[in-house]
C-alpha cells in the first residue's frame, strides 16, 4: 500500500485483458458459478447457450425475468474472440457494461451519447482483442467506416437483443435495426442470437427472415406465469384505488404511470398516506435516479412510482406488486412490464386500474403517436433551426437538445413533439433519445510513479487519494464514480469535488467525463430542404395501422367483459394455446363466485344456454367449460353424462348438437 492507499496494480487481476483466457475444459456451468455465483441454470438458458456454441442460428424468447442475457454472456466466455451485441437502449447497454465488470469481464459499449475519447478507447480496446463483449446501437452498422475495422475483429458471435425491433409488424420496429442484415453479409460464418421478451409468431417468423438465419433453433418459455394474479380493477377514484391494494398487499411495488408529473404527486400522496414511495422518470439526473433505485431495491422505500424508463434489467426477485395507474398502449408493455413482479415465484399481484375515460384516452395515444406529418416536417425544421443548422449542415453532429424547451417555445404539444422526434429517427434522418443516465467516469493517466510528484492543493489531493481507495480498476479502464459520495468521505461540498476533478483532468492526471443529464440529438444525415422529407410508408401509415390493433387489443383486454380468463386472452395474443383458466385473474375469480353454488341441473342449464347462441351448433370443449372455473371437475361430468345420453356428440375436441360434426 503506497501514501495514496491504492491497490497494487500490477496484480494481472488488474491487467486490461485479465478474463481473456478461460481455462480449456470450461463448461457453461463452469462460468455461471465463476462469474455469477449460481450452480444451474434457468429453464431454457442452457439449451439456448448449447445452440449457441454449436454454431447455429438462434431465436430466443424469454418472457421478462426469463435472463436473457446469461444466455449470451457465458458463450462469450467460452468462445476464443468477440461477442458483438446490438441493442437499442442506451442505459441497458451501459447497465450491463458495468455489470461486466464488476464480475471481472471485459465489456464495452458505443453510442451516440459518448464523447470521442471514450468511443476511440473502446474502439482500439477491440482492435486489440481485449474485449469479450462489446455492444452498440444498430445505428453504428451504416457507417461502412466502422464496418471495415470490425472486418478486422475475430467475431464469434452476433448478439441482436430486443430483436422483435427488426419486424415491420412488431410493437417497436426501428429501421435502424434493418442495418443489422449486413452482419450476415459481412460475417456469413458467424452464429446470430436473436433474443426478445414479447414476440407473436408472425413478428418471430420476420425475425428470421430479417436477420437471414439458416434454419435456426428456436426456443421459448410460456408467457404464462401461474404465480402471479392478473387483476383489472374498475374504479374512478385510482389513487384511493391504488392506497387499498398496497396496504391490502405488503411488499416491495411498482407503480406504473405515464406522466413525469404524476410520478412525483402519487409518491408524495402515498408517503403521507404512510406508504413510503419513492419516484422514477427518464428526466431525473443520474444521481438522483441511482439514489431512487438503490433506496428501492435495498427496501429503504416500499414503493417506486415510475414511468417505463424503470425497469430494463432491474432484477430484483422480491416485488409482489406491479399496478398499472395508467394503461399501456399494447399488450407486449404491459406484459413485460407486470413481469416484474414475483419473479421469485412467490405469489404476486399485477394490477391494472381503469377508469371510464381510459378508453377514449386510449384512442388518442394514436394522434399522439403519429401526429400529422406537415407537423412532423415542421418539428424536424425547427430544431435545426434551434441548433443553427443551415441545409446541407449536421451530419454526424450531437447536440443536447430538450424538445420541451422546443414545445414551449412554439406553442407545440410536447407529446406531439417528442412523437414526431421519434418519426424522424425511425426514417433515418435523426437519432433522437432521452435516455440520459450517464453517471460521471473517471480513468486514471498519469502512471503510478508519475502520482509521486504530483503539486496538487490540499483538496484535490483528497479527491485524489479517495479516488484510488474506493475505486479500483481506475489505470485499466472508465469506472463510473460519485461526486457525492467522494465529498462525505472527505467532508467537503460536491462543487469542490467537481472542481477538483476538472483540475486534475487540466494537469493530464486522468480522464474526467461529469454526468450529464440532458436528452441529445444526433444527426444520422446532413440537414434537408424540408420538402425533400420523405417519412416511409413502413415507418408511418404502416406502423400507425399497427398500433391501431395493438390498442384495440388492450381495450378487449381491459375492457371486454366477455372474456373467458385474462391469462388465456394474453397467451392467445401470443400465439399459445391455452389449456385452461388461471383460476387467479379477476374474471376467473368472479366465475368462481358466481358458479360456488350451481349443482348438476344449473350446470346443465347454463351448459345449453351456451349452445343457443353457438354458430353452426358447435362450441369448443375448452370455450364451454370456461365459465365453470373451478367447479370445472363437476362441469366435466354433467356434459360426459349428457353425452352419453346423446343430448351432445364430440367431435375431436369440440362438442356438438346432433348431427353437427364436420
Amino acid at each position: 500500500m503506497d501514501p495514496y492507499g491504492y491497490h497494487d496494480f500490477s496484480d494481472s487481476r488488474y491487467l486490461p485483458d485479465d478474463t481473456l483466457t478461460t481455462p480449456q475444459g470450461d463448461t457453461p456451468e463452469d462460468i455461471l458459478r465463476r462469474y455469477w455465483g449460481y450452480d444451474s441454470f434457468r429453464p431454457c438458458q442452457r439449451d439456448i447457450i448449447d445452440s449457441v456454441l454449436q454454431g447455429r442460428d438462434t431465436i430466443g424468447l424469454l418472457p421478462t425475468g426469463g435472463g436473457k442475457s446469461v444466455t449470451f454472456q457465458v458463450p462469450a466466455m467460452l468462445l476464443p474472440g468477440l461477442t458483438l451485441v446490438v441493442t437499442p437502449l442506451i442505459s441497458l447497454m451501459k447497465d450491463q457494461v458495468d455489470n461486466l465488470l464488476a464480475r471481472g469481464i471485459r465489456g464495452a459499449c458505443l453510442h451516440s451519447g459518448q464523447s470521442r475519447a471514450e468511443r476511440n478507447y473502446a474502439l482500439e480496446r477491440a482492435d486489440a482483442g481485449r474485449l469479450r463483449l462489446l455492444y452498440i446501437a444498430p445505428e453504428r452498422l451504416a457507417s461502412e467506416d466502422f464496418l471495415r475495422r470490425m472486418a478486422q475483429w475475430r467475431i464469434s458471435l452476433v448478439v441482436v437483443d430486443e430483436a422483435h425491433c427488426i419486424s415491420r409488424w412488431g410493437y417497436d420496429f426501428r429501421p435502424s435495426y434493418l442495418n443489422i442484415g449486413i452482419l450476415r453479409e459481412r460475417f456469413p460464418a458467424t452464429p446470430v442470437l436473436a433474443l426478445t421478451a414479447t414476440a407473436t409468431p408472425e413478428v418471430t417468423a420476420d425475425i428470421a427472415t430479417q436477420l437471414r438465419m439458416k434454419s435456426p433453433a428456436q426456443f421459448s418459455l410460456s408467457f404464462r406465469r401461474d404465480n402471479i394474479s392478473f387483476l383489472v380493477r374498475h374504479d374512478e377514484d385510482k389513487l384511493g384505488a391504488t392506497v387499498t391494494a398496497l396496504r391490502r398487499v405488503s411488499g416491495t411495488a411498482i407503480v406504473y404511470v405515464r406522466s413525469r408529473r404524476r410520478t412525483r404527486e402519487i409518491a408524495a400522496e402515498l408517503s403521507r398516506q404512510g406508504i413510503p414511495a419513492g419516484y422514477y422518470h427518464a428526466g431525473l439526473d443520474p444521481e438522483a435516479k441511482s439514489q431512487a433505485q438503490d433506496a428501492w431495491r435495498e427496501g429503504r422505500t416500499r414503493v417506486i412510482v415510475a414511468t417505463n424508463a424503470f425497469g430494463m434489467g432491474i432484477d430484483k426477485a422480491d416485488v409482489r406488486m406491479v399496478i398499472h395507474y395508467d394503461l399501456p398502449s399494447t399488450l407486449e408493455d404491459y406484459y413485460q412490464e407486470a413481469g416484474r413482479a414475483g419473479r421469485d415465484g412467490r405469489p404476486a399481484f399485477a394490477v391494472v386500474l381503469v377508469r371510464t375515460s381510459d378508453k377514449a384516452a386510449l384512442t388518442r395515444r394514436i394522434a399522439e403517436s403519429y401526429p400529422p406529418l406537415e407537423f412532423i416536417s415542421r418539428v424536424y425544421e425547427l430544431a435545426a433551426v434551434s441548433l443553427d443548422l443551415g441545409i446541407g449542415e449536421g451530419y454526424g453532429r450531437t447536440f443536447e437538445f430538450r424538445p420541451e424547451v422546443l414545445a414551449e417555445r412554439h406553442g407545440l404539444r410536447e407529446g406531439q413533439v417528442r412523437a414526431a422526434l421519434a418519426i424522424l429517427s425511425r426514417s433515418g434522418y435523426i437519432e433522437y433519445t432521452d435516455e440520459t443516465g450517464t453517471r460521471s467516469r473517471v480513468m486514471i493517466l498519469e502512471s503510478r510513479a508519475g502520482l509521486y510528484n504530483l503539486n496538487l492543493d490540499a483538496v484535490a489531493e483528497n479527491v485524489l487519494r479517495t479516488l484510488l481507495r474506493e475505486y479500483p480498476g481506475l489505470f485499466a479502464d472508465f469506472v463510473t464514480i460519485s461526486e457525492a459520495l467522494i465529498a462525505r468521505r472527505i467532508n467537503v461540498n460536491q462543487e469542490d469535488v467537481y472542481q477538483a476533478l476538472l483540475q486534475l483532468r487540466r494537469l493530464g492526471v486522468l480522464a474526467y467525463v461529469p454526468m450529464s443529464c440532458s436528452p441529445f440529438i444526433h444527426w444520422s444525415r446532413s440537414r434537408e430542404e424540408t420538402h425533400r422529407l420523405l417519412i416511409p410508408k413502413a415507418v408511418y401509415q404502416e406502423r400507425r395501422a399497427a398500433l391501431e390493433e395493438r390498442i384495440a387489443a388492450m381495450k378487449s383486454f381491459a375492457f371486454d367483459h366477455g372474456l373467458d380468463c385474462r391469462v388465456n386472452h394474453i397467451l392467445r395474443y401470443f400465439g399459445e394455446t391455452p389449456t385452461a383458466p388461471c383460476g387467479k385473474c379477476d374474471i376467473c375469480r368472479g366465475r368462481e363466485a358466481a358458479t360456488a353454488h350451481l349443482g348438476p341441473k344449473e350446470i346443465s342449464e347454463r351448459i345449453a344456454a351456451q349452445f343457443a347462441s353457438a354458430e353452426g351448433g358447435r362450441i369448443a370443449a375448452e370455450t364451454l367449460l370456461a365459465p365453470f372455473g373451478r367447479r370445472r371437475t363437476e362441469a366435466v361430468g354433467v356434459l360426459r353424462a349428457l353425452i352419453d345420453k346423446g343430448v351432445y356428440e364430440v367431435d375431436g375436441t369440440w362438442i356438438c348438437l346432433p348431427g353437427r360434426r364436420n
